[in-house]
């Protein structure tokens, strides 16, 4: 491929302003004051562990505190809900668990005064965790896949009994859900 004079002049002038344009198109510092990270759960319950230990860094890393709060109660609608009330300019994070969203959207009926939409009123910006859920049943059981068992939970539901293994609403999520 021939490059033609003009062209070579064109591509020479635009690679020398490159530097000048790139520094007018800099992003704004953040954060510019400190950031407040609310947690709808109680104090030392995992998204506030998780929540403490990437604080810690990001305060390190990009120099203002990151101050976690902690806000339980109606299993997390609380904390969601004074993170849907800040202003929209990114010092206001939620640690959202997995309960948070399945109170807010799939128990909406419950909560009949609720002032926010999940899906409208919260943008997901990172994800820190992951978990599984898994259901177990003791190998005698007639049931060996999650259609068998509901199938067989709805024959004999008023003698069907519930266990979770683990405290909190995130482990409560998958039994609620499948009444």
């Amino acid at each position: 491929m021939k490059l033609c004079r003009r062209r070579f002049l064109q591509l020479a002038a635009g690679a020398a302003t490159l530097p000048a344009v790139s520094r007018l198109a800099k992003a704004h510092p953040y954060p510019t004051r400190p950031v407040r990270w609310i947690v709808p759960m109680s104090a030392g319950a995992p998204p506030d562990i998780v929540a403490r230990t990437m604080a810690q860094w990001l305060s390190e890393r990009l120099g203002q505190p990151f101050v976690v709060e902690n806000r339980p109660g109606a299993g997390g609608t609380i904390g969601t809900e004074a993170v849907v009330r800040a202003p929209a300019d990114g010092h206001t994070l939620l640690a959202m668990a997995p309960s948070s969203a399945i109170n807010a959207t799939l128990f909406a009926t419950l909560y009949e005064k609720l002032n926010f939409n999940v899906v409208r009123d919260i943008a997901p910006v990172a994800t820190f965790t992951r978990q599984a859920q898994v259901m177990v049943v003791n190998p005698s059981f007639p049931a060996r896949t999650v259609p068998e068992f509901i199938a067989y939970a709805k024959r004999i539901q008023p003698r069907s009994t519930w266990l979770r293994m683990a405290s909190g609403p995130d482990s409560m999520s998958p039994a609620s859900c499948s009444r």
